[in-house]
């Protein structure tokens, strides 16, 4: 290696770094010999005079990119214990036998405490996507590409919300190179919170943001459902009872008549003699009224009267009045039966348009949520202790608080450390990539200095906070610039507020 080269260490990639540049994954470089981390760690400082519960960001770059300044936080050392170190930018535990950068004491509510703070390299993760639509995005287990490469699949529907899985260890490292990086991307923008295009094979297109409203097919979505057609019968029959004669709710999945629902029944409402064409469930719940896709109720039709046989002509009457609309209340019209039974459009009374708003004024707003869920490893395990099973265990006693850059992190069930994060609630650009390919995220573990000591843990690498403050990681020396740091979690609990291992 040429003398002016430095070895990085921190990925199985092992790049060999000329001085003044970067690295492949551009957050390690070679400065006058010597190499740094390019990104700042970033740290959170709790916020007492508002909420004690949020995170404010703290120390984010200057505005020209240079080292970390304090924003509202002086400084002051003795107020260490408002403050909570991320994994973001601390550097990782690779290759493994290293203790992880930040093992962090301090003291809460006279307890004393230890986190355990560093970066994981992922393989074994994904992204589980949940679009709040009513539109037929595809068909479950139909690939989803982005710019041309299978990068995930579609999963199951959940009320009013369309779930897609992407990434993993199969798209990242089972395919060709093209579909791992393609993948690696895609999980990192959209871990990042910004948008990504996609296409679903035999459906949609699709740009997903988390926290913004998902675009298909070229429009924006704007409403989420209140509930399938048979619970938005339930929920309104009393406020439309004597208003209208009948209601059909046109949804893909249970489309709802008012007369045949039960709802219906217990306000005595008069049998309308409608005939629905689908397979009728229980009474007033009808299944496959239509085909999937982008219409009336996430079905495909554009008129509605298409899934209605006729009339009983022993049961309905010239005049009966009709309302059909959708879930969301974005499609509704207002029909009279003529003489032969047949319905005509006509202007909606003012008083049934305005309970057709109240359906719509109780949807939500149609947002995209990104969950990144992740199988911490080795390198994880054994940078907190030399006996990782410990660690497990003492996860699942709840002996130890699992967060993601601060946010709160589900851990799932059964074998292993699987953990699962709301991206919206991570600081931004908390993710980053080596070219493996695999993703690095923050994580962080919490708990007793008692309870770590017990579990095997590193005690030799333990250093207070207001040290770590100062001198930064045990085993790189800091990073003297890095990105600005844009707000973001101050919706979190405060990782060292009170935990069950507090009790």
């Amino acid at each position: 290696m040429s003398s002016s080269k430095i070895e990085c260490n921190a990925c199985p990639v092992l790049c060999q770094i000329t001085e003044g540049r970067s690295g492949a994954c551009d957050r390690y470089a070679n400065v006058d010999g010597n190499l740094v981390r390019v990104d700042p760690v970033v740290l959170l400082r709790r916020k007492l005079d508002e909420d004690a519960a949020a995170l404010v960001p703290f120390a984010p770059a200057g505005e020209d990119g240079g080292s970390p300044q304090p924003t509202d936080w002086d400084g002051d050392l003795l107020r260490a214990n408002e403050v909570f170190v991320t994994g973001i930018g601390s550097s990782t535990t690779y290759p493994d036998y290293k203790p992880a950068p930040f093992i962090v004491s301090s003291q809460v509510d006279g307890v004393d405490m230890v986190t355990v703070v560093t970066e994981g390299i992922f393989s074994y993760c994904s992204l589980k996507v949940k679009i709040d639509t009513d539109r037929y995005l595809g068909p479950e287990q139909a690939n989803v590409r982005c710019k041309g490469e299978v990068v995930g699949h579609v999963t199951t529907i959940e009320y009013g919300s369309q779930m897609l899985s992407l990434g993993g260890v199969h798209h990242l490292t089972g395919g060709s190179k093209k579909e791992g990086r393609v993948t690696l991307d895609v999980m990192q923008t959209l871990g990042n919170k910004q948008a990504v295009e996609l296409e679903i094979e035999g459906g949609a297109r699709i740009t997903v943001q988390a926290g913004r409203p998902p675009v298909v097919n070229g429009v924006e979505e704007q409403r989420m459902r209140v509930g399938c057609g048979s619970a938005t019968i339930g929920i309104f029959a009393k406020q439309l009872y004597g208003k209208v004669d009948e209601v059909v709710v046109v949804d893909d999945h249970i489309t709802g008549v008012l007369t045949e629902h039960q709802a219906g029944r217990c306000l005595a409402t008069r049998d309308s003699g409608i005939r629905i064409k689908g397979r009728k469930s229980t009474p007033g719940r009808y299944f496959q009224v239509a085909n999937p896709g982008t219409g009336w109720g996430g079905t495909d039709i554009s008129d509605p009267l298409s899934i209605i046989e006729g009339w009983d002509e022993k049961v309905a009457w010239p005049g009966l009045r009709l309302l059909m609309t959708s879930t969301t209340g974005e499609h509704a019209a207002w029909y009279v039966l003529d003489e032969a039974l047949v319905p005509r459009e006509a202007p909606m009374p003012p008083e049934v348009a305005a309970v057709v708003a109240r359906i719509g004024e109780n949807c939500e707003p149609s947002l995209a949520s990104v969950m990144f869920l992740a199988g911490a490893g080795g390198s994880l395990r054994a940078g907190v202790t030399e006996n990782p099973v410990l660690l497990t265990r003492s996860i699942k006693k709840l002996l130890v608080n699992v967060t993601m850059g601060g946010a709160p992190a589900y851990v799932w069930p059964g074998g292993g450390i699987t953990v699962m994060a709301d991206v919206l609630r991570m600081p931004d650009h908390s993710f980053g990539t080596v070219p493996t390919p695999a993703i690095v995220a923050p994580i962080e573990f919490s708990m007793r200095l008692d309870d770590y000591r017990a579990l095997g843990g590193h005690m030799d690498y333990v250093r207070p906070l207001d040290e770590v403050l100062r001198a930064g990681a045990w085993h790189h020396d800091g990073a003297p610039t890095g990105r600005r740091w844009e707000k973001g979690g101050e919706l979190n609990p405060w990782p060292l507020g009170r935990p069950p291992m507090l009790g």
